[in-house]
């Protein structure tokens, strides 16, 4: 199962529509994952059009998207369990993972997915080998040095991850 993640999209005002290079990827998922910062339920609508989308509200989500997604999500795709939280709410954006890990210590899913940062990561916990996973943002690269979203892939309960970077948000 292909699985789509991003984060921060924050349209329309950090870009119009959906990247060129997304557009792609989205035109054979199987699934979408959103972990916050919409800003506008447009992002859910044209994201909706490719395929089913799991998402949480972030920090600057208005109470239209909030009506629609809750704080965290738990799901399972592909047979693997994915939480899902913006990672919003720790004191420095340095503890960002942590604070999203956090969130969801009691139901040990395989993977977590955050965003907030901007900041991609892919990394397995070495002691649970859970996945940990920010995408990064396609629209609003901050100081990095390129935009990014995920490619995740869920197969018989087995998960999988890579970032897809790229220059420009055209």
């Amino acid at each position: 199962m292909k699985i789509v993640v991003v984060s921060d999209t924050h349209m329309p005002r950090m870009s119009k529509r959906l990247p060129t290079v997304l557009r792609h990827e989205l035109a054979d998922a199987e699934a979408i994952i959103h972990a916050g910062d919409w800003t506008r339920l447009a992002v859910y609508e044209a994201l909706a059009a490719y395929a089913p989308v799991y998402g949480v509200i972030g920090n600057n989500d208005g109470p239209e998207i909030a009506a629609k997604f809750g704080m965290r999500k738990l799901l399972t795709l592909g047979g693997c369990r994915i939480g899902i939280v913006h990672g919003h709410g720790a004191a420095l954006r340095t503890k960002t993972e942590a604070h999203a890990v956090a969130a969801f210590k009691e139901e040990r899913p395989d993977a977590i997915v955050y965003g907030h940062s901007h900041i991609p990561v892919l990394r397995r916990d070495a002691k649970s080998g859970m996945l940990i996973f920010n995408p990064g943002s396609p629209t609003d690269k901050r100081r990095q040095a390129q935009f990014s979203f995920g490619i995740m892939e869920a197969v018989d309960g087995k998960l999988s991850a890579r970032h897809v970077f790229y220059p420009d948000k055209g």
